[in-house]
């Protein structure tokens, strides 16, 4: 099946082109950029060979559908989507930090305590906690954000503001942000019968100064989320929780013998388990959005994407 891994568009007025994990970053002279949430998986901060067919256009509704019923809380880099892949906005420069919330004890919070840490990024955690565990109120965990290939590491906020990654008085604005978003996504979880388990945000300030929020929000990439029907039984039974993220992948790969340490090889994935794991990427933007997938055409998504892109731009 066709999938989209690689670009190599030459818009008008483009400056420059910025490859990350996922997106790809298309600049223009009028400080506007073309963002293209491509189909390429990601996991330990590594990037898998093969694509997920519709990865990407999931990637890019979901967050375009979050951008809009957050925007009224916290302003965002977006003007529009002329296409299923592509979000375009206002240039921004990005803060150095991924600002993670996490509400539950779950994925490398809950690997990290399994470790005997009872602090995470400055933050104390209390004894007697089970994976999957509700803490009392939700905990900003930051990481630093890594160039490609590189691994985000966590970091505390006193370490933020000691090393000038970011000024008191914007961090200070990118906390406020971080709980009113994550509130604001626990509320539209649940009323698709989900728990938002944890999730990163990532900011940046207009050539203006005004910080906003960039890059993606809400998606299977940069949240956690388990069904909410069933949660307190299966905590009881410490069974695992029923979930919809990339953790999936994770657990796959770790099974596999793979974490992106050094030296370690990537598993083969056949297309039958491709195919499955784009399965779940649908089924999460189902129950997230209660709408159901309409699937983008793919046979030439290449030239799809460049004629709706130079259709918006030429309005």
């Amino acid at each position: 099946m066709n999938t989209l891994t690689n670009t190599s568009y030459n818009f008008p007025n483009q400056t420059s082109v910025y490859k990350g994990k996922v997106r790809e970053v298309y600049r223009l002279e009028d400080d506007k950029v073309v963002m293209i949430a491509t189909d390429r998986l990601s996991a330990f901060d590594v990037v898998m060979p093969k694509g997920i067919p519709y990865k990407g256009q999931i990637l890019n509704q979901i967050a375009t559908k979050m951008m809009k019923a957050t925007e009224d809380l916290v302003p965002n880099w977006m003007e529009a989507s002329p296409d299923p892949n592509v979000a375009i906005g206002q240039l921004c420069t990005p803060f150095k930090v991924e600002m993670v919330i996490r509400g539950y004890m779950a994925g490398h919070a809950a690997r990290e305590y399994k470790a005997g840490k009872r602090e995470l990024c400055g933050v104390k955690l209390p004894e007697g906690l089970k994976e999957n565990d509700k803490f009392e109120r939700p905990i900003i965990t930051p990481s630093t954000k890594a160039d490609m290939g590189d691994h985000d590491e966590d970091i505390s906020r006193e370490k933020i503001l000691e090393k000038g990654i970011v000024s008191e008085e914007d961090y200070k604005v990118l906390e406020d942000y971080t709980y009113k978003l994550f509130e604001r996504g626990t509320e539209i979880a649940a009323k698709q019968g989900l728990i938002l388990v944890d999730t990163k945000y990532e900011f940046g300030k207009t050539p203006e100064g005004k910080i906003v929020l960039i890059d993606e929000i809400h998606t299977p990439d940069s949240s956690r989320y388990f069904y909410a029907e069933g949660y307190e039984e299966r905590q009881e039974k410490e069974e695992p929780q029923k979930q919809l993220s990339k953790e999936f992948v994770r657990q796959w790969l770790i099974a596999k013998g793979f974490q992106g340490k050094e030296g370690q090889e990537l598993p083969d994935m056949t297309d039958e388990y491709i195919n499955s794991v784009s399965d779940r990427y649908i089924e999460l933007y189902e129950k997230i959005t209660g709408e159901p997938f309409e699937k983008a055409d793919i046979d030439n998504i290449e030239n799809r994407i460049q004629n709706n892109v130079l259709a918006y731009l030429n309005e």
